[in-house]
């Protein structure tokens, strides 16, 4: 019995593995406001909705207010990552006008496969 449970759970592992290698990386560098993008770096309001093509995208209407925290750059510099509430996701810069900029300056850091999955009421989905 044992056994297969070993079995199980290395299948599991290799099954959760191929999914982080398939998630497509939307960018290999990100600015932030620290070396760990936890700080805020701007309170923007967005000039128009949106909605995202799939869920590590954040849907907003016009006029509401996100806060970025990070924003892709060098391959990709058109999302910016934020939060509107408890939602989290992309969203394209030019969606949105800067209202407040939270930070001195920003720093380059290399992004990680996990920032590219879905999060659902504190659950990863996978793409």
């Amino acid at each position: 019995m044992p056994r297969i449970l070993d079995q199980r759970i290395l299948l599991l592992v290799i099954s959760f593995s191929v999914s982080v290698q398939t998630t497509k990386v939307l960018s290999k560098w990100k600015k932030c406001g620290d070396l760990e993008c936890e700080k805020a770096m701007s309170r923007v309001q967005a000039t128009t909705d949106y909605s995202g093509p799939d869920c590590r995208y954040l849907n907003f209407k016009t006029g509401e207010e996100i806060i970025v925290y990070s924003k892709l750059s060098r391959e990709n510099e058109n999302l910016w990552i934020g939060s509107k509430g408890k939602d989290f996701g992309y969203f394209p810069r030019h969606a949105v006008k800067v209202e407040e900029v939270l930070i001195g300056e920003e720093v380059e850091v290399l992004t990680k496969e996990t920032d590219f999955l879905c999060l659902h009421e504190d659950k990863y989905t996978f793409e």
